[in-house]
């Protein structure tokens, strides 16, 4: 068996408009993410934590921002995309580990459909006969310092473990 493990970071300002979107979520109320797509920052971390590993380039690569229709793209099926790349590749996603950076919204309620998004756009990469996929997201706040603490956007970090016989 050989496992690889893989690191993922996006970050995004506030933009104008509503709604929010992280995870696939929709949070009403917050202005979304600035981004050629739909600035999804934990779709975007997730891709480039399963590309690493699986020797594919990055997100920016596979899906450039110059691209015009891509624009507003929805960053879940992108992950989709990468997801099923990685699994021709013969790897599968043991676990994904989140930690998602912002002052506001809150995002602790919206955790567990955040999860849920990223165990569906994954399935491609499930083990075959196995274990589902772990995906932990862990919010946390800037507590007022810099850009996060200022509320003026949103950071993610995302770690992807890999495995194939």
């Amino acid at each position: 068996m050989r496992n690889r493990v893989g690191l993922g970071f996006d970050i995004h300002p506030f933009g104008d408009a509503p709604p929010l979107v992280l995870g696939g979520v929709r949070i009403d109320g917050s202005p979304r993410l600035a981004g050629h797509s739909d600035g999804d920052a934990i779709a975007h971390a997730v891709a480039d934590a399963l590309l690493g590993p699986a020797g594919l380039p990055d997100l920016g690569t596979l899906f450039p921002a110059s691209d015009e229709s891509l624009r507003g793209a929805d960053s879940m099926a992108l992950l989709a995309d990468v997801a099923a790349r990685v699994a021709q590749l013969g790897w599968w996603v043991e676990n994904v580990d989140l930690v998602v950076a912002a002052e506001k919204p809150r995002l602790a309620p919206h955790v567990g459909a955040m999860s849920a998004n990223l165990v569906e756009a994954l399935a491609p990469t499930r083990e075959p006969m196995g274990p589902g996929i772990g995906v932990a997201i862990r919010p946390k706040r800037g507590e007022g310092l810099g850009a996060i603490g200022r509320a003026e956007g949103v950071a993610v970090w995302a770690v992807a473990a890999l495995s194939r016989h």
